[in-house]
């Protein structure tokens, strides 16, 4: 079957329908990992989005239970040049397209993707639909001028947890089925903005009893729960519209250390005083540079966010940059030593990814033993 990707500048894309079928509006992004697309498509943080992958065969060792990011699939769409209908994995359950299928998420495959992924650098990310049953593009158009896009938008609300919940599973080795779970000694509460699942069980592996709170938790409720720490996950959209969440961290400051990672870094800089803005095309994939300030090192971060914190409103705030975006010096990171908060733009749980930045979890139970 025939499937359509329309772009909100009137650019159509021809190709072969996989997965559930349906119409899908979103922000068309690319992310040029070669491997680790199950744990995209269940990241939070990539909710009304519809990801465009880099590398040209996506699926080829399919799919399974235990590389879920979160409850469910939270993107709007999935597209890739070539589909591999064979996975083989000795891990492997399901086949891509019958993931997507069973999840409800509309694919695309057979179009020229470096085209694709051209234009957005070019052209910058946009709103975009994708279709499998409707054809007509003078439909899809109308469908898609009515979708209002990300930027302005509290798309959180869409993905945070209604209740919060203990957590209590840690990291695993696959070769030697083991699962890495020390004794609890500090107790840390995370803010659910979109949380993928490796954060929580990196937290509870170093050591730390983990309690999730739904993003709009007020502060004081927090406190009430005598934390060691404080914990801002990723998520998804536009930072500057989710203005209860850094109302909340503006009363955390100075009272606990806190930690804060994508769409948390980007609370903790508006929380701080400062701003945040709209990146042409963003970061999305398994090998971007960051340089490390305080060491001079060169980490290879794993990267999945459209906004960025505003070097420039940071001049005459309390806050110190500590980590470099090396391909366009944007910010990566940041610290207020004096209010005990630090924060980072990237992954450094990875799924997927390399762990070159997976200190920063022992760092901040460092920070919550001083």
């Amino acid at each position: 079957m025939t499937a359509i990707l329309l772009l909100e500048d009137g650019t159509v894309f021809k190709g072969k329908s996989f997965g559930a079928k349906g119409i899908r509006c979103g922000e068309v992004v690319f992310n040029t990992s070669m491997s680790g697309y199950q744990e995209i498509l269940t990241d939070p943080s990539y909710h009304e989005q519809i990801i465009t992958m880099t590398y040209p065969m996506i699926g080829n060792y399919g799919t399974n239970t235990l590389d879920w990011e979160s409850r469910k699939l939270f993107c709007a769409g999935f597209i890739v040049k070539e589909n591999c209908p064979y996975p083989s994995n000795f891990r492997n359950q399901d086949s891509l397209s019958d993931y997507l299928k069973e999840n409800g998420v509309v694919g695309l495959e057979g179009i020229d993707t470096r085209k694709l992924v051209k234009h957005i650098r070019e052209q910058g990310a946009m709103r975009g639909i994708i279709s499998s049953t409707e054809k007509r593009i003078s439909v899809l158009k109308q469908i898609l001028d009515e979708y209002p896009g990300l930027v302005g938008r509290d798309i959180v609300k869409n993905v945070t947890a209604r209740r919060g919940y203990k957590w209590k599973k840690g990291v695993v080795d696959v070769i030697k089925n083991e699962e890495c779970l020390p004794k609890p000694k500090y107790k840390v509460i995370a803010y659910d903005f979109g949380v993928k699942q490796n954060i929580l069980r990196l937290l509870r592996s170093h050591g730390c009893d983990v309690e999730v709170v739904s993003a709009k938790t007020a502060a004081d409720k927090v406190l009430a729960k005598k934390p060691d720490g404080v914990f801002l996950s990723n998520g998804p959209g536009d930072p500057a519209p989710v203005t209860y969440a850094a109302q909340n961290v503006k009363k955390l400051l100075g009272k606990v250390p806190i930690f804060g990672i994508c769409l948390g870094h980007q609370i903790l800089s508006l929380a701080l005083g400062g701003k945040t803005y709209k990146l042409k095309f963003g970061h999305r994939g398994a090998n971007h540079p960051v340089k490390n300030l305080d060491t001079g090192a060169i980490e290879i971060t794993s990267q999945n966010h459209g906004f960025c914190a505003d070097l420039d409103s940071f001049k005459n705030l309390d806050i110190e940059m500590t980590h470099l975006n090396l391909n366009d010096n944007t910010c990566e990171g940041i610290r207020s030593k004096k209010l005990r908060a630090f924060s980072v733009q990237y992954h450094p749980e990875a799924s997927p990814g390399p762990h070159d930045s997976q200190y920063l979890f022992a760092q901040f139970i460092d920070w919550m033993k001083k």
